[in-house]
């Protein structure tokens, strides 16, 4: 039996989740809290959420940070977790792919607008 590796494991599945959407986190230490997503990694189905999930990371001191010392951050977290947030209507929602010609337009299931 082969082992993989789950860094170099593909993702069949794309996520509805882009960089730039409002979400609110819906399971976890930081549930109902709203923020911006700053970065997708659809191949672990991942994302960071701004004021979300933050880390401890002890760093040494460089040509960039002399100082050093510890730096808090956003760490990313499970795409299931978060829910988009729709502004127009106030409540979370899911974003829907139609098929507009030949082009996939991102829509908000509940209101039918566009994302």
């Amino acid at each position: 039996m082969i082992k993989r590796n789950k860094l170099n494991k593909s993702n069949n599945k794309k996520i509805r989740i882009k960089k730039g959407d409002t979400v609110v986190v819906i399971n976890g230490k930081y549930k109902g809290v709203k923020g911006k997503v700053l970065k997708s990694f659809p191949n672990t189905n991942k994302v960071i959420v701004e004021k979300v999930n933050f880390i401890k990371k002890h760093t040494r001191p460089s040509q960039q940070n002399q100082q050093g010392g510890i730096v808090e951050k956003e760490s990313p977290i499970h795409v299931s977790n978060v829910k988009l947030f729709s502004a127009k209507l106030g409540e979370v929602t899911r974003a829907v792919f139609i098929k507009a010609g030949d082009k996939r337009i991102r829509v908000c299931k509940k209101s039918g607008d566009e994302i």
